[in-house]
């Protein structure tokens, strides 16, 4: 066996708990991202399908300004912004001093931004793929508004935006690399810095791909589950 293959050993002679940290750090922040994001691309579909302009208006600028800026640039603004914004509090109240955002907080928000973004394009299309003449025969049985979304609406809207959000999701785990320029101990992080500490760049940056592919696999294994339950008692074309 290579000698260095013990430096992905558990303890202290090894960084594989530095990886798993790593790892562990990544799903929780994809996670916490995705549940956001789920809510802002929801309440951006609604949004633009509001008969208000002024929450369609918004919607619009919304998803404008997101998409059509790198992820990274997202991230950088929400961390470097949000310092900048708690500073300039703290000064209305006499108080100067540094503050920095929590990392972890600026890299959910900044993710979840860009994950909604995207998601209100795609909860939009799924809304609309909804059968019309269904909406208005609830109408004509006396369901409520409510009901109509609950009953009628979400099931329908969940197959069709399925897909989508998938692909999102898997975007999504790999955007979390980006959040390491704010110095948070994700995985591509702690794969640098195990790199400069062994100088095996090769080794540790293929483990790093193994445990992406991992986490690709398992989420395309349950994309793949969620579709099929979802399409239950649907007629296959």
């Amino acid at each position: 066996m290579p000698d260095w293959l013990g430096l992905f050993a558990f303890g202290a002679e090894g960084w594989g708990d530095e990886l798993a940290i790593g790892a562990w750090l990544t799903v929780r922040l994809a996670a916490a991202s995705l549940v956001v994001g789920l809510v802002l691309g929801l309440l951006g579909a609604g949004a633009k399908m509001s008969r208000f302009r002024v929450l369609r208006l918004l919607a619009d600028v919304y998803t404008t300004l997101i998409r059509g800026i790198p992820e990274l640039l997202v991230i950088f603004l929400v961390f470097f912004g949000g310092s900048f914004a708690l500073q300039a509090a703290f000064r209305l109240f006499g108080r100067d001093e540094y503050v920095e955002v929590n990392a972890f907080a600026a890299g959910v928000f900044a993710l979840s931004l860009v994950f909604g973004a995207f998601a209100t394009e795609v909860f939009r299309g799924a809304f609309q793929a909804v059968p019309p003449g269904q909406i208005e025969a609830a109408r004509a049985f006396g369901m409520s508004r409510w009901l109509i979304f609950r009953r009628i609406q979400l099931p329908q809207v969940w197959r069709f935006a399925l897909p989508g959000l998938g692909n999102l999701w898997l975007v999504l785990i790999k955007d979390t690399s980006l959040v390491s320029v704010i110095a948070l101990d994700e995985l591509v992080r702690q794969t640098n810095i195990a790199v400069g500490a062994t100088k095996l760049p090769f080794n540790f940056y293929l483990a790093a791909y193994v445990i992406y592919l991992l986490m690709t696999a398992v989420s395309e294994a349950a994309k793949g589950k969620l579709e099929r339950m979802a399409a239950r008692g649907v007629r296959s074309a």
